[in-house]
């Protein structure tokens, strides 16, 4: 039969005064060393909003990137509804560009753009938006090569253009308007020499078919980009190639109205490749 724990005597009674007095203490001693490692850990803990964005400013103002894009985050994540936090949500997209992160900074201009699609500065988040996409980042081979935009994956260019294209839409008044539309016309240039690009490829692999396709493409998507030039040779070769005379014929007579003087009479589609292709 079950008994009382207070049938076993005083020890099992209720605790003392003193004693639950002793464990509160022992207690507050615990909190108080965890709030001091707590800050020990983080020398930002009790920092106002105002601190950590102005140690932000400065540290960008130094090029230390990474501190400021840990400084704007504990902002925004302290005082999500303060008046510096937007201010923080704005910054952030250029801070992580400039400290190399691109997928972070593309995120937060998206994020910005949801959240605040009328602030004041939204035309400088579509600008901005486009040069983290336009530098993307080339890597080792890039970096030493000086790889043009047009060898690179087309994913990046196409997206840049886009952001450059919705700000002139709608900002046209925007002052980021201008140098915007001189980053599309190159893009479309790149674009362009992309898909010339890969038509040469299918040439040297004597894929014909698959070369005109592609250089037809670049022509109709990019009538006055430089490299049509090339796409028309390309196409006059291509429908050779196949044994395609009048379109041959057709080709070859647009190509020399437009370009009588053209470089590929004489080189043919040869290209030197550069250095750091060995293969």
């Amino acid at each position: 039969m079950m008994r009382s724990l207070a049938a076993f005597g005083p020890a099992f009674r209720r605790p003392p005064a003193f004693f639950r007095l002793l464990t509160a203490l022992f207690v507050a001693i615990v909190l108080a060393g965890c709030s001091s490692l707590s800050e020990q850990a983080d020398p930002t803990a009790g920092w106002s909003a105002g601190r950590l964005y102005s140690e932000a400013k400065e540290a960008q103002a130094d090029g230390n990137w990474d501190t400021a894009a840990k400084y704007l985050e504990k902002l925004e994540a302290r005082f999500p509804y303060g008046r510096f936090a937007q201010q923080a949500q704005l910054e952030l997209g250029y801070v992580y560009w400039k400290a190399n992160e691109a997928g972070s900074a593309l995120a937060a201009t998206d994020r910005f753009i949801k959240l605040h699609p009328n602030h004041p500065a939204i035309d400088y988040v579509y600008y901005l938006k486009g040069l983290i996409n336009f530098n993307e980042d080339l890597g080792l081979i890039g970096y030493i090569s000086d790889q043009d935009l047009s060898e690179r994956d087309p994913k990046a260019a196409r997206e840049a253009f886009e952001s450059f294209r919705e700000l002139t839409i709608r900002f046209p008044d925007s002052k980021y308007v201008p140098d915007a539309i001189k980053r599309m016309d190159y893009l479309v240039n790149a674009l362009a020499q992309q898909d010339v690009n890969v038509a040469h490829y299918y040439t040297r692999r004597g894929a014909y078919v698959a070369a005109a396709n592609r250089a037809q493409y670049a022509i109709k998507t990019y009538p006055r980009a430089p490299a049509i030039e090339e796409a028309m040779f390309i196409l006059v070769n291509a429908y050779d190639q196949l044994g395609l005379i009048e379109l041959r014929d057709d080709a070859d007579r647009v190509m020399r109205q437009n370009f009588p003087d053209s470089r590929f009479y004489q080189t043919g589609l040869e290209r030197k490749s550069p250095w750091w292709k060995l293969w």
